[in-house]
C-alpha cells in the first residue's frame, strides 16, 4: 500500500510537471508573463498564419499595447509587435476567430481578463480615460481625452465606428458571463469588417492558400477522370478484339 501511495503521489507531481511546462511553452502565456510587471497592458492577435500541406505548422503574433509610469500619477502608453511564434494546432483553431481582438488585457484595479474582446473597450466607461457625450440623435457614445489619443489610435478603437451607450451594456453583459464579445454588429475579430483593414496580409494569404488548395483539387479530379478514360479506352479495345 506504501508504495502504491508512492506512486500515486510520483504521477500527480508529474501531470503537474507537465501542465506547467506545457504553459511555459505556450507563447501567449509568455507573452503575458513578460509584460505582467506593467500597470496596465492589452495583447492583440496581430496575425497569424498556417504553413504546409499534410504537415502543417502554425503560427501566432502578437501586437502588446502597454502602459509605462511617466510620473507619479501619469502613464505613456507603446505598442510591441512581438515576433512569429509557432503554437499548437489546438490554440491555433481556438483562437483562429479573434483576429485583431485582444486575447488578454489588464488595467488598473481589475484582474487579467482573457476573454477575447474589442481592443480598448476595457478603457469604455472608465471616466480616468474619456466621456460619454450626446449625438445630434440624443444617443450616447464614448469619446476619449485628448490626452489618450495616441493609446486609442495604437488599438485601433474607432475603426468599427463609436461605441454606443447600448454596445458598451451588451459588452458588460457579455464580459460578465464570460463570453468574447464582437462590438456592435459583430465587426470585430476575424470575420468583422475592422480585421480587413487592420490585417490585409491575412486575408490575402488566406485566399492564395484557398485558391492553392483548390487548384491542387481540380488538378487531382483532372488526373482521375484521365486515368478512368483511358481504362475505359482499354476495357473497349479490350472487349473488341477478336471479333
Amino acid at each position: 500500500m506504501c508504495s502504491l501511495r508512492h506512486w500515486n503521489k510520483f504521477l500527480i507531481l508529474l501531470i503537474a510537471l507537465v501542465g506547467w511546462s506545457c504553459g511555459r511553452k505556450d507563447p501567449l502565456y509568455r507573452a503575458q508573463q513578460d509584460f505582467e510587471g506593467y500597470p496596465q497592458y492589452s495583447i492583440l492577435l496581430a496575425d497569424m498564419k498556417e504553413e504546409g500541406n499534410f504537415f502543417k505548422d502554425y503560427y501566432h503574433r502578437y501586437k502588446v499595447i502597454y502602459a509605462e509610469k511617466a510620473g507619479e500619477d501619469s502613464v505613456t502608453f507603446k505598442e510591441e509587435l512581438l515576433d512569429w511564434q509557432p503554437v499548437k494546432r489546438e490554440q491555433y483553431e481556438h483562437l483562429e476567430p479573434f483576429l485583431g481582438m485582444a486575447l488578454v488585457s489588464k488595467t488598473p484595479g481589475e484582474d487579467v481578463n482573457d476573454v477575447p474582446q474589442p481592443p480598448g473597450y476595457q478603457y469604455v466607461g472608465d471616466s480616468r480615460y474619456g466621456e460619454w457625450r450626446t449625438d445630434e440623435h440624443g444617443q450616447s457614445f464614448w469619446v476619449f481625452y485628448g490626452r489618450y489619443a495616441l493609446m486609442r489610435d495604437m488599438l485601433g478603437y474607432g475603426l468599427g465606428g463609436r461605441v454606443y451607450r447600448g454596445e458598451y451594456d451588451d459588452y458588460r453583459g457579455y464580459r460578465r458571463s464570460g463570453r468574447p464579445y464582437y462590438g456592435g454588429q459583430n465587426q470585430y475579430g476575424t470575420g468583422g469588417n475592422v480585421a480587413q483593414k487592420t490585417n490585409p496580409n491575412f486575408f490575402e494569404r488566406r485566399q492564395a492558400r484557398d485558391a492553392g488548395r483548390r487548384a491542387t483539387f481540380m488538378d487531382r479530379v483532372s488526373k482521375r477522370t484521365k486515368r478512368s478514360n483511358m481504362s475505359s479506352t482499354r476495357r473497349r479495345s479490350s472487349s473488341g478484339f477478336g471479333k
